[in-house]
């Protein structure tokens, strides 16, 4: 619960530093002092958008920050999952505008996202404002209430996640037909194209091989030129004349070192290197022969290349690629699909069969969860006719009605809450037939049902109290205080004597003019100033004497 609330240069509001308790707390004050900017501020910490023009003119930066005490819930795992440091006692949440238009926001002085900071204020505050009543017109949030009592979130996970497979499963199937439809009417054209590649005979590294024959055949002269040239020089015949050449010329050389290797015996050695420089040139020379005795070229041979390279050229330029190894994976994906066109009816098959046990199990789990959400819907009826009996509606109707509908993300039920003030009057929407009272007596007899259920921190109603008075609004106060006893801060907003009076701690909102224009301001009344407020409250500005003894009486004051 919000322990203390700090808010500095946000719209009108200068300076606030204040202390809020535990139990039920009232807000009061005159209409556009101020109430709602505070709202708006708390509103902000909850992740709501900022707008730079809610800072307070000539100010260059907005803080508004709120310390809770959260040692009563257990939060731990939000805060170990996001890797923020943890004070239950003094959680701080910061969130900081500048007029240049920027936002940061802060847990435990952790920057956070706004997404972030929104996730941890729907578990810490939820604030009612009169707007919120127009959530009766939606069937989600009466989905909700009856998810909440139900206590279903084992049943309602379990489905979700089988739905979340069939969703993925119907996916596939549409894909997979809306493929199937595509190919189809493409498969002459794609069994061309698989038959002209596949007929090409093409492998891997063909192209390199034929590129590098062709470039070796078309200089055939240079090649067998340069190949004669080396053969005569290693073996001495060169232009039909016997010339001595390498191989015999280091004969004749290891022959001269070897006859004086007796008196000079370091040429022993010179002499065998030589020998084996004659052994390696004799090698190189068989080698080269044998290069020479095949170094006529077949210019057929030629053309046969060239014309192979230029059917792989044309393939390459018809089907946008630069590699025969490209080539290749564009006719096993051609063969891919046609083979899922032949074998597309089996594949089809499969998946209808997984779409139709899935769409089993949808409707088994969420049989089972229409169940639980019926139970749910009695006890809502019940507990909401003990709740709304006292609030003036004696003869008050009200039905959940569970109906099943196709199956959805929430499962097959949709719920309509239907309402009747009186015996006469059938029964129907709530939203459609409620009067501004009713609703408003409607959400807060949900509220203080839902807070049965939910354990939130912290809940503030924003003039709940709309339409009603008198005996009704100290029966709505009940609730309220009520709730606020059950580990739970409540904060009323309200313009009723009947209610502020049955708050714990009373603060009011009020407004001063000063140099730099208007200001807001937030203080708790002491206990005089409550009986002042209260008797201004029923009086108005003339306050007088039986004002402030049906305040001290609403306050149980002696007097």
């Amino acid at each position: 619960m919000i322990r203390k609330l700090f808010i500095k240069n946000y719209a009108l509001i200068d300076h606030l530093d204040i202390e809020l308790h535990p139990g039920f707390s009232v807000v009061t004050g005159e209409t556009g002092a101020g109430k709602s900017i505070i709202l708006g501020a708390i509103g902000l910490l909850l992740g709501q958008r900022a707008d730079s023009k809610s800072i307070k003119a000539g100010a260059d930066k907005c803080v508004i920050e709120a310390h809770f005490d959260l040692s009563r819930y257990k939060m731990q795992d939000f805060f170990d999952d996001n890797g923020i440091e943890r004070d239950d006692e003094d959680t701080i949440i910061r969130r900081e505008l500048t007029a240049a238009g920027k936002s940061r926001a802060f847990i435990n002085d952790t920057p956070v996202s706004l997404a972030l900071l929104k996730e941890l204020g729907e578990q810490l505050v939820d604030v009612h404002s009169q707007h919120q009543n127009l959530l009766l017109e939606h069937h989600d949030f009466q989905l909700s209430v009856v998810d909440i009592i139900a206590k279903d979130n084992r049943q309602l996970t379990a489905y979700q996640q089988t739905y979340g497979q069939l969703r993925d499963v119907q996916g596939q199937l549409q894909q997979l037909r809306d493929d199937i439809e595509r190919n189809r009417q493409s498969l002459d054209f794609l069994q061309f194209q698989y038959d002209e590649l596949e007929n090409a005979r093409l492998s891997e590294g063909e192209q390199e091989e034929l590129e590098q024959q062709s470039e070796t055949m078309e200089h055939a002269e240079d090649i067998k030129t340069a190949l004669f040239e080396a053969s005569s020089a290693l073996d001495g015949q060169s232009g039909g004349h016997d010339e001595p050449g390498a191989i015999s010329q280091t004969r004749l050389a290891q022959t001269a070192l070897g006859n004086i290797s007796q008196v000079m015996p370091t040429t022993a050695e010179l002499a065998e290197r030589l020998e084996q420089c004659r052994i390696e040139l004799k090698d190189i020379a068989e080698e080269v022969g044998a290069l020479l005795d095949h170094a006529d070229f077949d210019p057929a041979e030629l053309d046969r290349i060239h014309a192979r390279l230029d059917r792989i050229y044309e393939l390459e330029k018809k089907y946008h690629v630069e590699t025969v190894s490209e080539l290749i994976s564009q006719r096993d994906e051609l063969k891919r699909k046609l083979g899922a066109i032949v074998n597309s009816d089996e594949a089809l098959a499969e998946l209808e069969g997984k779409c139709r046990q899935l769409t089993e199990s949808c409707r088994q789990q969420a049989d089972e969860l229409t169940a639980v959400r019926q139970q749910a819907a009695r006890q809502i009826e019940q507990e909401l006719r003990q709740r709304l009996v006292p609030l003036g509606m004696p003869n008050v109707r009200f039905e959940v009605s569970v109906s099943r509908g196709e199956l959805g993300k929430s499962g097959q039920d949709q719920v309509a809450f239907l309402f009747s003030a009186n015996t006469s009057t059938p029964l129907q929407p709530v939203a459609q037939v409620a009067s501004g009272g009713e609703i408003a007596r409607v959400m807060l007899s949900l509220k203080a049902m839902i807070s049965g259920a939910v354990k939130l921190p912290t809940i503030i109603f924003d003039e709940i109290d709309t339409g009603v008075s008198g005996k009704i609004a100290e029966k709505m106060a009940d609730i309220m205080q009520e709730m606020g006893q059950r580990e739970r801060q409540v904060i009323s907003i309200t313009h009723l004597p009947q209610i502020a009076s049955k708050g714990s701690h009373h603060y009011r909102v009020s407004k001063s003019e000063t140099e730099q224009g208007t200001i807001s301001h937030m203080q708790e009344l002491t206990a005089d100033e409550r009986i002042s407020e209260i008797a201004q409250m029923l009086s108005g500005s003339d306050v007088t004497e039986a004002a402030i003894a049906n305040a001290k009486q609403l306050l149980k004051v002696e007097s």
